[in-house]
């Protein structure tokens, strides 16, 4: 097998294959690992000002994207179909196929699922939202927060 320029000497199809499968592994881990940390920043982002701001449309709408990168990161993990959408009740169905436990926060999904649209976009209906949603659905992101990563 010609290696020239590659580092490792794989003088076989099975040495080269045990190397492609290792770094997959571990570009995965990474992966992963990055999406948490882009929803552990929107959640704590969100969490930080929650005290002293009156954005609240804006604060619901960073625990909903908490909570969608956290899916996304379990879907990674697993390896399940990765869906480019933002909707979390069908981003939660998807993870359920490899850990049915989830669904002990599908009604935090539902909650969260609204600050996607009506807090980015204008639109005809009323988009205020008070102090007391955005502590819930702090609440809600942190639930899923923590399950996500418990079943990582």
């Amino acid at each position: 097998m010609f290696t020239y320029g590659c580092p490792l000497l794989l003088k076989s199809k099975n040495q080269f294959e045990k190397y492609n499968s290792q770094f997959k592994l571990l570009h995965g881990f990474k992966v992963v690992n990055e999406w948490l940390i882009k929803a552990d920043e929107d959640f704590e982002f969100a969490a930080s000002i929650i005290e002293d701001s009156t954005y609240y449309a804006q604060i619901c709408f960073h625990f909903h994207q908490a909570a969608e990168k956290y899916f996304k990161s379990f879907i990674i993990a697993w390896d399940l179909e990765f869906k480019k959408i933002h909707d979390l009740p069908v981003l939660l169905k998807s993870c359920l196929s490899k850990e049915p436990n989830l669904n002990a926060v599908m009604n935090d999904c539902k909650f969260l699922n609204r600050f996607y649209i009506d807090t980015r976009y204008p639109v005809h209906w009323p988009t205020q939202y008070t102090k007391e949603e955005a502590l819930k659905a702090k609440i809600a992101a942190k639930n899923i927060r923590e399950i996500i990563k418990k079943n990582l």
